[in-house]
């Protein structure tokens, strides 16, 4: 098949470097332009990131001698360049809004990392074994745009998958009342190593600026309804949190526990069936970062760990364990998602095949 021609926009960034990495053998997309911002502007990708590299894996050679465009000053000749962008751009909030809306106004479909869409009523933020069927807000997205192609679709934040797919098909399936959860987040998240990060080692900052209201409502648009044009949050189940800081590398932990609808109970056998059987649209369409499996569940109390399953199946399924029945809700269990993997551009490369395979994004 013919290669979907790639953008990044924010590509020497940690998030962005990461998109780099998972799109250099990819059967689908192809990397064509780069951009970013005046700072690395007018640089090869090497030279840009010189010094600043935090991947395991090698630059890809194929973006190496790649310049750099200024996504200020060179939009029209970046978007140009390529049928669709990824962003993953560190700017203001108003900032990010107003670039993502200008690329997509220029019909170029943008996927995006940042948090600035996710609660614009006809944005889509999708997790593809969630709510593929919100993809279908773009048609009144681009009503709004003005837009015949482009649009901007958004990923979730990436605390949320360590344990809303464990608590989706529960709530499909039974109906949750409430849950509290406490998410244990890798450095990697605030885009930091411990070599950029000594303060980490062997410490725990309980504060993530933002973090416990995104955990708390994110999930709520993600079960949302599609009306009149815009998406509608649910309100239920009612989610608290906490989020720390903890001194890990990749890997985001989540202790959860949660209750049922009055008289929906299942057993600890149902929970565990759901989970196994449980497959999302990703997994129906076969895409090609899809886990073959979604959920994994580990009947060993010490698992899942950090460092042995947060690369599973290419670090894209969710590990869970220690399911047991709680003194004060009905169930407790603990969840683990690679927080840059699955939660941040791997889940941004797989919303991009979702829109793929949907017909959302054609070849210019």
């Amino acid at each position: 098949m013919e290669k979907y021609k790639v953008g990044v926009v924010g590509c020497t960034g940690m998030v962005g470097q990461r998109f780099l990495t998972l799109l250099e053998n990819h059967p689908w997309f192809q990397v064509t332009a780069l951009a970013a911002s005046a700072r690395s502007a007018g640089q090869t990708y090497a030279q840009a990131v010189e010094g600043r590299w935090k991947m395991s894996t090698p630059v890809p050679e194929a973006v190496k001698e790649m310049v750099i465009y200024d996504i200020e000053k060179d939009l029209d000749a970046y978007v140009s360049q390529i049928d669709f962008t990824f962003c993953a751009v560190n700017m203001k909030k108003d900032a990010i809004k107003a670039l993502e809306e200008k690329i997509a106004q220029k019909e170029c479909p943008v996927i995006s990392n940042n948090s600035a869409h996710r609660f614009t009523p006809d944005v889509p933020m999708v997790v593809p074994e969630i709510n593929p069927q919100h993809i279908q807000i773009i048609e009144s997205q681009r009503k709004r745009l003005g837009t015949k192609l482009g649009f901007i679709a958004v990923k979730s934040n990436c605390s949320l998958q360590s344990y809303v797919p464990a608590l989706h098909p529960l709530r499909e399936k039974y109906g949750l009342s409430k849950a509290l959860v406490t998410t244990y987040q890798a450095i990697s998240g605030a885009g930091k190593t411990f070599q950029t990060w000594p303060e980490m080692v062997d410490n725990v900052i309980p504060y993530i600026g933002g973090e416990e209201e995104k955990s708390e409502q994110e999930p709520m648009k993600l079960w949302g309804t599609i009306q009149d044009g815009k998406i509608v949050n649910t309100d239920t189940p009612n989610i608290t949190s906490q989020c720390l800081r903890v001194p890990v590398s990749d890997g985001h932990m989540a202790a959860v526990f949660m209750s049922f609808e009055e008289g929906k109970k299942p057993s600890i056998e149902e929970i565990k069936e759901t989970w196994a059987n449980y497959k999302g649209r990703a997994q129906e369409l076969e895409l090609p970062s899809a886990p073959k499996q979604f959920l994994h569940y580990f009947e060993d109390p010490n698992y899942p760990q950090t460092k042995l399953q947060r690369d599973l199946e290419g670090g894209m399924a969710i590990s869970l364990g220690r399911l047991r029945e709680d003194t004060q809700y009905d169930y407790k269990f603990v969840g683990l998602s690679h927080n840059t993997l699955r939660g941040a551009a791997g889940g941004g490369v797989l919303l991009a095949e979702l829109l793929a395979a949907e017909g959302y994004l054609i070849h210019k």
